[in-house]
């Protein structure tokens, strides 16, 4: 029976997506694929997580197995499969961008990433510092210790859920992988901050965000996740 690539426990992921238009990501489209719409709209979302316990086929690298991960995703079909595609990913151990971009072919960067919390009763804190481009970039959010399960109809159920992560080949094919989690509970959120440099982190298409608002907030607690090889 085959065995999953790699398992981990992702952990406080946070996601901003904002609405883009669909001639902004058309031409990043995996060959085959069609957009993910909502309401006839294409969206993005910024997202900061930790990687817990990781382990590739079954084995805890020493060093590797609690970071954190922060990356710029948008949201695809291919037909009835539901799934993501990745702008960029920053992780800050250099073994694990090396793998990502040698097995999966990734668009992954090794750069400094912390996740610190500070919780307190009732209270749920974490912030993302990334250091890129010369400056520190920055996620913080407070939320309830709370958590609720959204509904399958809402919008943060929308974005959380994808089984499926899409690529591009080096041979110009469309890859697949499958990730397998349970459906995540979310935190309540009260306040926010994302203080990034959109350009520099992603390029200079992606400047307008800055002045952009989200369409949705959410804070979810996360799981054990499962990420099997790849396909073609």
């Amino acid at each position: 029976m085959a065995a999953p690539f790699l398992t981990a426990t992702w952990s406080n992921v946070f996601l901003a997506t904002y609405a883009v238009p669909p001639s902004l990501l058309e031409p990043r489209l995996p060959p085959g694929l069609a957009l993910d719409l909502r309401d006839d709209s294409a969206f993005v979302s910024l997202v900061a997580f930790e990687f817990l316990d990781t382990r590739v086929k079954g084995i805890a690298w020493p060093g590797h197995r609690d970071f954190a991960e922060l990356n710029l995703r948008f949201y695809v079909r291919n037909r009835d499969e539901r799934g993501v595609v990745f702008v960029r990913e920053f992780v800050p151990r250099r073994l694990v961008a090396w793998l990502a971009r040698a097995l999966y072919n990734e668009p992954y960067r090794a750069a400094p990433l912390v996740a610190t919390r500070d919780d307190a009763p009732g209270r749920h804190v974490i912030r993302y510092a990334l250091d890129w481009a010369g400056r520190t970039h920055t996620i913080s959010v407070t939320a309830e210790d709370a958590p609720f399960r959204p509904a399958v109809d809402s919008i943060e159920h929308f974005f959380k859920e994808h089984r499926w992560g899409f690529g591009v080949a080096r041979d110009g094919s469309t890859l697949r992988y499958e990730v397998d989690h349970p459906a995540w509970s979310a935190y309540p959120v009260r306040s926010y901050s994302i203080d990034v440099d959109w350009a520099a982190v992603y390029g200079p298409e992606w400047a307008f965000l800055a002045d952009a608002q989200p369409v949705s907030i959410l804070l979810a607690v996360g799981s054990p996740v499962s990420v099997w090889p790849k396909q073609h």
